[in-house]
């Protein structure tokens, strides 16, 4: 891996770790809203992921599947979380259904707010790994001298 596939590589983890708190961000916005129907309702949403995958021979004869590295990360997508809404009984709010009822999102609160601490530090150790390959390569132009 060269120096320059580092600050690739570190560059689409911060990108991803981006949208995930942005999703994160979404999710906590929208924890509280209320709607008087299940269609209506906001339902949590989370980035889906996978690596990227590059050959490590470099498009040498006889790579094979068994011969490629990760090169970085990639966003898939975001998906709806399809875990049960809450919906609780308020009859006298004014977007209760004609049963009573009014629907919340499911997002977890607790769980959004470790995703994003989660997210967050992967982002820094990211931008500090960027920073250590720019030392190294300072450095060793530096050799040169």
């Amino acid at each position: 891996m060269s120096i320059n596939a580092i600050f690739d590589v570190a560059g689409s983890a911060m990108s991803a770790q981006s949208i995930r708190l942005n999703t994160v961000a979404s999710n906590l916005a929208n924890a509280q809203s209320a709607s008087s129907s299940i269609g209506q309702t906001y339902r949590a949403r989370h980035p889906v992921f996978a690596p990227i995958q590059e050959s490590a021979m470099n498009g040498m004869a006889g790579a094979g599947p068994e011969d490629e590295a990760s090169a970085g990360v990639q966003v898939l997508g975001v998906v709806e979380s399809d875990a049960p809404l809450q919906p609780r009984y308020e009859p006298h709010h004014p977007l209760a259904d004609e049963k009573g009822y009014v629907y919340y999102p499911n997002v977890n609160v607790v769980e959004e707010m470790a995703d994003m601490i989660s997210a967050s530090r992967s982002f820094q150790i990211n931008v500090q790994i960027a920073e250590a390959a720019k030392t190294l390569s300072q450095r060793v132009l530096a050799l040169g001298q």
